[in-house]
């Protein structure tokens, strides 16, 4: 069978055994016939709270938050309308900021800026990036329930009118993304998510894709983004082809979980057993553009891969491992799994050591291939990983692995989707 994977901007066609389960793909969601419609209502008529122009009546100052460049959220459908009932409730343009949520991601500007927002938002409005690593740019909110301290930006906790945007999809620590998570850890200072991000939370079992119940990473991600304080969320849901199929917006969680529960229902997709072979990827641009980024794409097919199988993973790779920070940990750890032995000691915090913590995880469970345009071999061999020259080799030399009667899955949209065993759905791991 053929199968186009997402792969980079362009894509990946690969062929697999006939027998080969899936593709495992998102559900099928007709897209919105007029988003920009829906998205009138919602902010006239939001979920749990006033309409946005009457919340921005007689306010000083706004702030609304922007994911960064690693998330493709449609900003230039969510901004416009937004941007234009404060102005005509009486904020200042001037008075108005835009950040962009980076979390400890590296800053978005220039032609990417212009990409993310819009050239004619760029022009007319303050567009900042938040800046983790400057303690002097945040505020002290106290400590969070499990004792985090909470250094968030001072340019959101400080607005009169504070309103957070985003895109719900499955999280591989908190469970799906957007709503709370853009305030934490989107716009803390690195004093807060190195706890945030830290062992003691990411090592609990419930810290998982689709879980909410019980997940300590989504319980503090949001405590936290209460004690900042939301006058309004607006969230998307979007399909394969990134079309909106979801727009609302209102009161923090309660509009929240009401997209939760729409992704959830279109994400999860099943296989009868764990699968001794599990082709994916990191979803294309712009998620497979580093190695930290990518190594998603592992994490979400964790759940439907044999204990003892091999992952496989196409992920273009164009711009590099990732930080800094991130490489120097992989040099100085030739093997992961005294890495792993390391960080759950209390003397060791590197910034971006948390995404390798969830490669250990998976490299516990199985063995993983990755086929990459973007980064050597040798440079690959180096992550801890085997580096293949193509999805068909890695298949190949999987199958004289486990033999002509192994079983095998592929999930083009890596994860985006929740790959599921059907035996194994419970409530002990679904998201309510």
């Amino acid at each position: 069978m053929r199968v186009k994977l997402d792969y980079g901007k362009t894509g990946l066609e690969v062929e697999l055994p006939d027998w080969t389960w899936g593709p495992l793909d998102i559900q099928s969601a007709d897209p919105l016939a007029d988003p920009v419609a829906a998205l009138e209502e919602a902010l006239d008529q939001p979920l749990g709270t006033p309409a946005l122009a009457e919340l921005a009546r007689g306010r000083r100052s706004a702030c609304i938050l922007v994911c960064d460049v690693t998330r493709p959220v449609p900003n230039r459908l969510l901004l416009p309308p937004i941007l234009s009932r404060l102005e005509a409730a009486g904020i200042p343009r001037e008075r108005i900021v835009l950040l962009v949520a980076t979390g400890l991601h590296r800053p978005n500007e220039g032609a990417e800026l212009d990409m993310l927002v819009g050239k004619e938002i760029v022009a007319r409005y303050r567009v900042d990036n938040h800046r983790g690593k400057h303690l002097e740019e945040h505020a002290y909110l106290g400590t969070s329930p499990r004792g985090i301290p909470v250094w968030l930006d001072r340019r959101y906790v400080e607005a009169d009118l504070k309103i957070t945007t985003g895109l719900i999809e499955p999280h591989l620590m908190a469970g799906f993304s957007g709503g709370r998570k853009v305030i934490c850890p989107g716009i803390a200072a690195l004093e807060t998510v190195r706890y945030f991000h830290g062992p003691d939370l990411l090592e609990h079992p419930l810290a998982d894709s689709g879980v909410l119940q019980g997940n300590p990473v989504h319980e503090e991600c949001l405590a936290i983004a209460r004690m900042a304080g939301c006058d309004l969320t607006v969230n998307v849901c979007i399909d394969g082809q990134r079309r909106v199929t979801w727009v609302g917006a209102g009161e923090l969680e309660r509009s929240w979980l009401a997209g939760v529960r729409f992704c959830e229902r279109v994400v999860r997709a099943y296989v009868p057993r764990p699968a001794d072979i599990v082709v994916t990827t990191a979803a294309g641009y712009p998620l497979d553009a580093t190695w930290y980024q990518a190594i998603k794409g592992l994490t979400g097919a964790l759940p439907i891969v044999k204990h003892g199988g091999t992952l496989i993973l196409a992920a273009s790779l164009d711009e590099g491992l990732g930080s800094p920070e991130f490489q120097s940990i992989i040099r100085q750890h030739p093997d992961w799994r005294r890495f792993k032995q390391r960080i759950l000691g209390k003397d060791y915090f590197v910034m971006d050591q948390w995404q390798l913590e969830e490669l250990a995880k998976v490299l516990e469970k199985c063995r993983v291939r990755v086929v990459s345009d973007g980064v050597p071999p040798e440079v690959l061999a180096q992550c801890w990983v085997e580096p293949a020259a193509s999805v068909e080799e890695a298949v190949a030399a999987a199958l004289d692995v486990y033999g002509p009667r192994a079983t095998l899955a592929v999930i083009p949209k890596g994860p985006y989707v929740l790959p599921t065993v059907a035996a194994s759905d419970s409530s002990s791991t679904a998201a309510f």
